[in-house]
């Protein structure tokens, strides 16, 4: 489709991260017609990362995480109202308020939603929270604020160790609960996870493995008292975070013919929405969390990731796209992620998901610092390091390359041996 990039009306979806570079990338390809931004919550583009971390723990303000705008955008924000439907014959996007947007190019960067507690009675009762938005940490902050007798986790993804530990920088009593054998066991696998077990209990961390919570207790005035585990059993705890995981927000698109459930907007390789017949709609792109899109280092596979760089390069992608300067190669830029867990730096690049094998190809798991590296059918991966972050470039280039697995032997801070370990990942479904 030829377009010009100088013309017409984009809006674009979705007020976070990928929201703001892509209508950014826009801006910097040449596109100068009328740009709108729509989102759901009340505030401008913020960063998201801080919110488990230092927002929790009272170093930085919830309303200091605002994201700085790098481009004179020329643009209308439409914040605090959500997108409620898209009709793609009239090009018009249907807001809670009422309003119609036409548009010419489209940006869904809706990104996701906690998951919340199943049972929504019991996720409505007092002390009860899920940590996803700037409300949510400001939220979650005040009740710790209130030192609470003890801190209950549902959950032990990145997401509840990262609330996990700073309860115990605040020196709050805290336990959470997850039902595989490690925290982090469906990213990491078993083996690395074993570490962050032995790096949360040695913090004070009263760590549950292979339980979960079957349901929340009301204290009888509408606040939670204690947690019953499944089998038996109870955590009394007056502040509960459920750590779900997350939902793309795809159900605005309902009716639209686009290819989204809750678990993504599916793309084609250069970035358009694919219709339910699997054909692009070259009027409009996504970015960010709620993109799943064939990823070329994975053969292909159809991946939605919740990394924070992939939403900077994913929006930068789309909105290139959008403005008529698309790239020539499919997007496929390296997953890259980290994470901050009491003192400690966990950087990873590539995907484990599939993974067959794993080493420790630097440092020592018995010294605190090492790097491992995933490999799947005698390829390399993804690599994780654990405050060994100096040599995670070099090894992202040999995922990059596809290099074969194991690396080569023999290297500067290598162990003598590299066994082969099981990673100990849980098998998932491929797309």
């Amino acid at each position: 489709m030829t377009r010009t990039a100088a013309s017409g009306r984009a809006v674009v979806v979705g007020a976070a991260l990928a929201g703001l570079r892509g209508a950014e990338a826009l801006r910097r390809a040449g596109f100068a017609g009328s740009l709108t931004i729509v989102g759901a919550e009340p505030h401008p583009p913020y960063d998201r990362p801080p919110l488990s971390k230092h927002v929790l723990t009272g170093e930085v303000p919830a309303e200091a995480t605002r994201l700085p705008s790098l481009v004179d955008l020329d643009a209308t924000w439409r914040l605090g109202t959500a997108a409620t439907g898209l009709d793609r014959h009239r090009r018009t996007l249907r807001l809670a308020d009422g309003a119609e947007l036409p548009y010419d190019r489209l940006l869904v960067a809706t990104g996701t939603r906690a998951r919340p507690w199943p049972n929504p009675h019991e996720g409505r009762l007092g002390g009860v929270y899920s940590i996803r938005d700037r409300d949510d940490a400001a939220s979650l902050r005040a009740a710790f604020a209130a030192r609470p007798r003890r801190v209950l986790i549902i959950g032990g993804g990145f997401i509840g160790c990262e609330v996990a530990s700073a309860c115990r920088s605040l020196d709050i009593p805290v336990t959470l609960v997850e039902p595989s054998a490690t925290p982090l066991a469906r990213v990491l696998g078993t083996h690395l996870g074993a570490v962050v077990r032995a790096l949360h209990e040695a913090r004070g961390v009263d760590l549950r493995c292979n339980a979960e919570v079957e349901w929340l207790e009301d204290d009888g005035a509408g606040h939670v008292s204690r947690a019953r585990l499944a089998g038996g059993g109870s955590i009394e705890a007056d502040v509960v975070v459920v750590a779900l995981g997350a939902v793309r927000n795809t159900d605005w698109l309902a009716g639209s013919g686009l290819s989204a459930d809750p678990g993504g907007l599916d793309c084609d390789g250069t970035g358009h929405a694919l219709d339910e017949a699997g054909e692009p709609d070259t009027n409009i792109a996504a970015a960010g969390d709620v993109a799943r899109f064939p990823h070329p280092l994975y053969d292909g596979r159809r991946v939605a990731l919740e990394h924070w760089g992939n939403a900077v390069e994913q929006a930068e992608h789309a909105g290139r796209l959008l403005a008529g300067c698309p790239s020539e190669a499919p997007y496929g830029a390296l997953p890259t992620f980290w994470s901050t867990q009491g003192g400690i730096n966990i950087k990873s690049v590539g995907l484990t998901d599939g993974a067959d094998g794993l080493v420790i190809a630097q440092g020592s798991p018995k010294e605190g610092r090492f790097l491992a590296l995933y490999g799947r059918q005698g390829r390399c991966i993804a690599a994780v390091s654990i405050d060994c972050a100096r040599w995670l470039p070099a090894y992202a280039a040999m995922i990059a390359e596809r290099a074969p697995f194991p690396p080569i032997r023999r290297g500067t801070d290598q162990p003598a041996g590299l066994d082969i370990l099981p990673p100990g990942l849980p098998e998932k479904p491929q797309r």
